[in-house]
């Protein structure tokens, strides 16, 4: 064989590896990398990670990074430092950041739940429907001061007639992590706690869920995708792709069954028992708290302008189109 012929053939193997290098779907190194940081790591967010266990970012040409930034405040640093692309976090962060007067605001442009998620837990069962007032002069262990939880149940509290700080004697003293550790140890007669906490001390029978603040204080931007202006700017067809991924999973979620949801991302929750994962995604489902698409509308909005202005933690009144761009969510629903 010449060298001419050799030669060749050697460029035409390296045609033909390169073609068959770029089909079925992709390569990653084509793919836009997108670091997500979420505040926390839970069911609540199961949409999330239906997204990325089945595929949906990367369908649409994006690799996704997700981390943990445990805490409001550490994922918005995260953000504003631009140690993430994305934050997953409450909508009352974008809003703090607006009242320090920044030049690059945080935009929420997709919401991935519809209301708070915390049960009301009480230390003995309940029989019949629960009053509320049998919650005055009792130890309540509460959620951080300026978080949403905490709102979000003053807020509920307020409309069933009782002032927080004066008919209960509120526990605000633990932090978040240790919360079900110290009423599982004694504290308090009442607690407020997020999912998983509250269906596992259900089945250990150390509390038993008697309301829920989810659907008490009424549907809220209460966890959403947002980013920084800047990024928006320079990324926005990332963006729409990020907000593309979103909608899939929000509507297979939909669509689908709670066991069915759990055994999709129950490889993100490695140590949760499976009919605890099904208990609580049904919990969440049954009450609407995971949005069927990415809008952030203005009622929601504003209600949550309502439960912020009742914590007393707003400087004014900030507008929904100054911290929302439902572009993205809108195409995604097209």
């Amino acid at each position: 064989m010449s060298k001419k012929r050799a030669g060749a053939l050697l460029l035409a193997f390296a045609l033909m590896a390169g073609t068959l290098a770029g089909c079925g779907g992709g390569s990653s190194e084509s793919a836009v990398k997108v670091t997500i940081g979420e505040v926390t790591r839970s069911l609540f967010y199961a949409p999330e990670y239906v997204a990325i266990a089945k595929d949906y970012f990367k369908e649409e040409g994006l690799d996704v990074e997700l981390t943990t930034t445990a805490g409001g405040d550490k994922t918005m640093t995260a953000l504003l430092a631009g140690n993430i692309d994305v934050a997953l976090v409450g909508s009352e962060t974008s809003i703090y950041v607006h009242q320090q007067g920044s030049d690059d605001p945080v935009i929420n442009f997709a919401q991935l739940t519809q209301t708070d998620g915390t049960f009301l837990v009480a230390r003995e069962a309940v029989s019949g429907s629960f009053d509320w007032n049998s919650l005055k002069g009792q130890d309540f262990l509460g959620q951080r001061k300026g978080g949403m939880p905490q709102m979000a149940g003053e807020f509920t509290l307020k409309k069933k007639g009782i002032d927080p700080q004066k008919d209960l004697n509120l526990i605000q003293n633990v932090d978040f992590a240790n919360i079900p550790a110290a009423f599982a140890s004694g504290t308090g007669k009442y607690v407020q706690l997020f999912e998983p906490q509250a269906s596992i001390f259900e089945k250990e029978g150390k509390g038993h869920v008697v309301a829920s603040f989810g659907v008490e204080s009424g549907k809220l931007p209460y966890t959403v995708f947002m980013t920084k202006r800047s990024f928006i700017k320079k990324n926005k067809d990332t963006v729409q792709k990020f907000a593309n991924a979103v909608y899939k999973a929000q509507q297979w979620v939909d669509s689908h069954s709670p066991e069915e949801i759990a055994d999709v991302v129950l490889p993100f929750f490695k140590d949760t028992d499976r009919s605890i994962a099904i208990s609580v995604i049904d919990r969440y489902k049954s009450q609407g708290s995971y949005a069927t698409d990415p809008i952030v509308d203005e009622a929601e909005w504003n209600n949550l302008v309502d439960v912020m202005t009742s914590a007393g933690e707003l400087q004014g009144q900030p507008a929904h189109d100054d911290l929302v761009d439902n572009t993205f969510a809108e195409n995604a629903m097209k």
